[in-house]
């Protein structure tokens, strides 16, 4: 009688122990819905409308992170493990946790640093740690850099952070430079006013002032060819039309009107 008794208070406590990881489950199923719902309602304040996108992303994710970390600590609360000791097993393995998070700690850190120096911003194209795209998306650990062939690359922020960022959207104006080669023979100053005329006539190139205006001169040559500098300045939106068209319209430009190619030397 008094096995079946023991026995009975056995089942019993696995029963009651079953129950309450099955409530706990359902808090923590409960507790996400909530804390999504939470930060999709943050995400529409008016107040949030007012931060560029960059910090928008990276403070929604440190608030779900938040709301997460508090929601695992009531459920281990509810379970009546003691605190104190949670706190103690999390001391003692702090060292060897933070040597396996070494490289998650360094990504905060960076993501941290990237929202208050603001080397860049979403929308912003960039050169950055061996990857050229938009940024699309900053985060916490990671930042989303869309190629220009449309593939989508994680870049860790801690290795961001490591690298130089070239930045080419943050300035109104940019320099378009280009370098083209004649035949020795060609008169220099002909060759310079066709390249002025094709940029004088494009209307995305700035002339306004004369620290914009186009600049087309003999930078260098060989024995076969002389080098010419073409620079232009123009609106960072233009920057690629002004690129495409002045490559092209020059190099038309410079055969309609008989300017011969550079010569190539053959070895023998």
């Amino acid at each position: 009688m008094e096995g079946i008794l023991l026995g009975a208070g056995a089942l019993g406590g696995l029963v009651a122990i079953v129950v309450k990881l099955v409530i706990a489950l359902v808090i923590y199923l409960i507790g996400k819905s909530i804390i999504g719902s939470i930060v999709n309602g943050i995400t529409r304040l008016k107040a949030m409308d007012k931060l560029e996108p960059t910090a928008r992303t990276f403070v929604t994710s440190a608030i779900r992170m938040g709301l997460t970390l508090l929601l695992v600590i009531s459920i281990i609360a509810y379970l009546g493990v003691p605190m104190a000791s949670v706190i103690t097993v999390l001391a003692s393995a702090g060292v060897t946790v933070g040597l396996a998070l070494q490289g998650a700690l360094a990504n905060l850190a960076g993501g941290i640093m990237l929202l208050f120096f603001k080397p860049f911003k979403v929308g912003d194209y960039v050169d950055a740690a061996g990857v050229s795209g938009v940024v699309k998306e900053v985060t916490l650990f990671y930042t989303v850099i869309m190629t220009l062939d449309n593939r989508r690359v994680t870049v860790p922020n801690g290795s961001l952070m490591n690298a130089n960022v070239t930045n080419y959207s943050t300035e109104d104006l940019r320099r378009v430079d280009l370098t083209f080669g004649c035949a020795k023979s060609e008169n220099p100053g002909r060759v310079q006013e066709i390249m002025q005329g094709v940029m004088q006539a494009n209307p995305k190139v700035l002339k306004d002032s004369e620290a914009t205006a186009p600049f087309a001169r003999l930078s260098g040559g060989s024995n076969e060819a002389m080098e010419f500098t073409v620079r232009a300045w123009c609106k960072n939106a233009d920057y690629w039309d002004v690129y495409f068209d002045l490559t092209q319209g020059i190099t038309e430009a410079l055969g309609a009107n008989g300017v011969q190619a550079p010569a190539v030397r053959v070895i023998q």
